[in-house]
Formats: C-alpha cells, structure tokens, sequence
C-alpha cells in the first residue's frame, strides 16, 4: 500500500499563556505564536503535528522540505528524514521533526494502531516528574514539592536559579522537606563553571539527588570529562549536544556523561529519538527524554517512552502547566503517572475550533 504525500500546509495560531521563566534567564509565554503542520495524502489520511516559534521555522519549511515531500510515499519514513536531515543548515530541527511526527501520524491511522505499537511496545505506564519554573525563593520551591508529593507523585526536579550558593540552598530545602523517599533530580540549565559544577554536584550527592542535569555548557565537552570523573551521581547531558543524534558517539566513548537526551524538537523527530535511545541502550545507558516544548511534541515524546525500556520518566515541564495549548484533552497525569495512548497515529485530538478562532495566517 502507498500513501503519496499531495500537500503540506501550516497553520499559525496565537498562543496565549500565563509568562513564566527559569534559572537560566529563559522566558516563556505571554501572546507567542504556534502552528499545526498538516501532511496531506492520497490515501485520505492526514498527519499533523505541532511546530512552536513558527515565525523562524515555518516559511523554511514551506521553501525548502515542502517541495522534497510531495509526490513521495508517506510509508517511507527513514528515507524521508534522512533526506530532510540533509538539509538541516536551511531547516530547523524542529521543523525536520514536525514533518516527521506528522508522517508517523499518517503511518500510525493507516495501521490504525498507536505510534508506539509501530516502534514495538516496551511499556504501558511510567512515572511522571513534576518540573519546575523559576521561584524566588527556597520556600516557594518547597511548597511546589510539596504540594506534588501530598497529591502521589514521586518524583521531582528542580530548576533553581543557576548559581551556586542559592541552588545547593534550594536543593536543601526541599530535600529537607520531602524527606528520603521522593526522587529528586536538579537542572543547572548550562549554569556554572566547572569549579562551580564541582560544588554542587558533592552538595547533591549528599543530599541523594538522582541525577545531575546539564551543569556545563553543552560545547564544554572537556569539562563533563573531567566532571564525571570526579562525581558518583549520575550526570545528564546532550540535550542541546551538537549534532543532535549524529553526535553522541564522543560524549558515550570519553564518558563525559551517564545519560543521553533528546526530544522530538531538539532531536528531529520520532525517528532520531527511537535511534538515540537505542544507542544508549547498546552502552547499557538511559535516555531520558525531554519535554518537547508543546502539547502535541509532548504526545510525541510519549509514543517514544513507551516504546524503548531505558527511558525511566515522562518529564511534565513547567509544573505550571505553561506548555498546555492546543488540544482537546491533554496527557491525563493525575497521580504522577501517565499510561500509552490508545488511538491510532498520534491519538490525541486537536483543538480545531480553538485554531480557527486564533488563526493568524496559512503557509502553503
């Protein structure tokens, strides 16, 4: 059977959230803009996905993915994202990658069976950690923990506020108010120097913290060497790495870090994360995903989770809720806990009325 791909287009929404930040100055919400690529085909089967900060990503995609994919098959996944990789100096990742959910949207109703039921199912639940924002201060952080614990969730991560006194007081105090039993994990966000990451990589491994997330620069490859050497807890790095999938094999083999990450925005797509994942697998490692920046990436990253068994959590970043637009129903995390979806492609639906409603333009 062939599905041959007849259109792309990508609708551009407002998205209007409440405005957070985290420790590394980043800011998010307020009136941002998001947008829906639709992959059209012969089959009478649609794929879509979700495609955030469309005023750098899409026209790109429309100039230079869209002509590449029309006429070709939509089954031949692989093929196709091996093709858009190349052209990866012109496109954005994301852009690559919201082409590729939306084919494996199309494969997935075609089947008509779960993403994650084509990649070959590990798994049909996991543990969610709750993610946070930035707080002023260690109080505030420990209510969010709190609050989070009392309502059965596990597991906990901080982004504090990226320097060194003020986090390792932060981590303090929550750990002092969760007690042992709840995980905890802390985000440096790229934050310190590496004498820096030294002291608060000793401060949370006393404090039983389970791992220690992108304490250096990513381009800082020397540094995570020498971290790992000196550090018991396990380090996380590579979510921005360069080269995405294609350049994990140094950070593996120098033992500059203990899990690998990735995600279907940063990543590429479905298909590099499933192969990331499987790479680590090979070297006995983790990947733990990352949250894909909005609600229908999210959905994405789940279908993933699912189907590789090194992947221990499903990250609900902010805690907020600042990534929640655009669909009907969103991911059910009620407990701490999130299970497969069930209904083929992507299975969750999209907020129709909600984007006619906040329409800003059509790319064709």
């Amino acid at each position: 059977m062939t599905a041959t791909i007849t259109d792309l287009t990508i609708d551009i929404f407002e998205w209007e959230t409440p405005t957070w930040r985290v420790g590394s100055g980043m800011r998010f919400g307020g009136v941002k803009q998001l947008s829906v690529v639709k992959i059209d085909t012969d089959a009478g089967v649609t794929g879509h996905a979700f495609l955030s900060r469309p005023e750098h990503n899409a026209q790109p995609l429309i100039d230079v993915l869209k002509p590449r994919l029309i006429g070709q098959n939509a089954q031949d996944i692989g093929r196709i994202w091996a093709d858009c990789y190349a052209q990866h100096r012109a496109v954005s990742f994301a852009a690559i990658g919201a082409v590729d959910i939306a084919l494996w949207d199309i494969n997935g109703q075609l089947a008509k069976q779960p993403i994650h039921r084509l990649l070959g199912t590990c798994k049909d639940e996991v543990p969610v950690y709750s993610s946070t924002a930035w707080w002023e201060t260690p109080e505030e952080y420990v209510e969010e923990a709190l609050a989070f614990q009392a309502d059965g969730w596990t597991a906990h991560k901080l982004h504090p506020h990226g320097e060194e006194r003020a986090d390792i007081e932060i981590c303090r105090a929550v750990r002092d108010a969760v007690g042992p039993d709840m995980i905890l994990m802390l985000d440096s966000m790229w934050s310190y120097r590496y004498e820096e990451a030294v002291r608060v990589g000793r401060a949370i491994e006393e404090l039983d913290y389970y791992w220690y997330e992108d304490p250096l620069r990513e381009e800082d490859h020397y540094s995570y060497v020498k971290l790992h050497q000196k550090l018991d807890i396990p380090i996380m790095s590579t979510e921005y790495a360069p080269g995405r999938f294609y350049g994990m094999t140094h950070w593996i083999t120098q033992y500059a870090t203990d899990i690998l990450r990735g995600d279907v925005a940063v990543t590429g797509g479905i298909t590099p994360l499933v192969r990331l994942c499987h790479l680590a697998e090979g070297f006995g490692m983790q990947c733990e995903i990352h949250h894909g920046g909005n609600s229908l990436n999210n959905v994405a990253n789940l279908h993933v989770i699912m189907a590789v068994p090194n992947c221990e959590f499903y990250e609900y970043f902010p805690s907020t809720g600042g990534f929640l637009y655009g669909l009907v129903e969103e991911i059910d995390m009620m407990g701490g806990t999130v299970t497969a979806p069930t209904k083929p492609g992507l299975g969750y639906e999209i907020d129709w009325k909600l984007i006619e409603r906040q329409r800003l333009a059509t790319l064709a």
